[in-house]
């Protein structure tokens, strides 16, 4: 990932407003969807090592996100986000609030108004923030509460852990053969896991290791990776029968995720062109629930992820070769 990113944070007490500007590794349709769906927002959006977990969410003008800030000890700080006015892909606009956990708003603690503006490529996508608040005193409550070095932390999430686990499948696949594969998540047993597989199968894992948190190089601008994490498992394959590859990684709670059996286990499809990633999509997902659209992404692939209609999860994964 590209180390020299925009980001530019400022706090203008005369209209009781912090600015912030965050470039991002990636393309517009990309970086709009993390913003802008819950599935994706739980990913990065807290800070650690607090996680997101998403009651309920409406991205449309006059819809309401609702969504808890969860601590290690599952202690819960509850926020609401009314959505005002949507541009899509270009801007939108909303107010936050803390409240309890059905919506209701407490004033004890200062709400604000956000306005969100987009601007990108293929390449890179900028992100305009402007938080305005209704005085002074609002604005340096939240200031000494954090808010710089949590919403600082936060932007790095996403970023850093899609961005690792892509960069690392493209490292394992150089050739152009097409295949299938099974993508596996674990709560931080993969390790435990892909040896009993290993034992079975009696294969070795491809690249003869496993990569782990603690490898990734940090980056300036991306949050230290948290000591309980770096023992776990990045990414693994192992060959089983018939050209089929087990892929695994560890979801860890720090980094946000909520595991639970349905969501652990992917299909994942690296076809052999452009044209059948595209009708393996198509035909797959129809009358499914799409959470990624397929998408020429950032790191150099052709993908995207769906739930079929039966319940099933799919990725598609096509990496031009040269």
């Amino acid at each position: 990932m590209t180390t020299n990113l925009l980001f530019d944070f400022t706090v203008d007490k005369k209209n009781n407003t912090v600015n912030v500007q965050r470039e991002f590794a990636a393309n517009l349709d990309i970086v709009w969807d993390a913003w802008t769906k819950a599935e994706l927002l739980d990913l990065w959006w807290a800070p650690k090592p607090y996680r997101t977990e998403t009651k309920s969410m409406s991205f449309k003008e006059g819809g309401r996100w609702l969504y808890a800030m969860v601590s290690p000890d599952n202690a819960a700080v509850w926020c609401r986000v009314d959505y005002q006015k949507i541009d899509p892909k270009k801007s939108y606009s909303a107010i936050d609030a803390f409240c309890d956990e059905n919506g209701n708003a407490e004033e004890i603690f200062p709400g604000a108004h956000w306005t969100n503006t987009f601007n990108g490529n293929q390449e890179t996508t900028t992100v305009n923030v402007s938080v305005r608040f209704k005085s002074l005193e609002d604005l340096d409550k939240i200031i000494s509460m954090g808010f710089k070095e949590g919403f600082t932390m936060a932007l790095g999430n996403l970023d850093q852990y899609i961005e690792s686990q892509f960069r690392l499948r493209k490292e394992y696949k150089t050739e152009r053969a097409a295949r299938v594969c099974t993508y596996l998540n674990f709560p931080g047993n993969t390790e435990e896991a892909f040896n009993f597989y290993k034992s079975v199968f009696k294969t070795e894992f491809i690249g003869g290791k496993v990569q782990r948190f603690g490898e990734i190089p940090q980056e300036a601008g991306h949050p230290p990776i948290a000591d309980a994490v770096k023992k776990m498992v990045l990414h693994v394959q192992l060959p089983t029968i018939g050209n089929h590859i087990l892929m695994g990684t560890d979801a860890p709670k720090e980094m946000g995720f909520n595991l639970v059996q349905g969501n652990n286990m992917h299909i994942s499809l690296e076809p052999d062109s452009r044209e059948e990633a595209t009708r393996l999509f198509n035909e797959l997902s129809a009358g499914g629930n799409i959470t990624m659209p397929l998408q020429d992404m950032f790191f150099g692939a052709y993908f995207g992820e769906f739930t079929d209609k039966y319940g099933i999860n799919w990725m598609i994964n096509y990496q031009q070769h040269s």
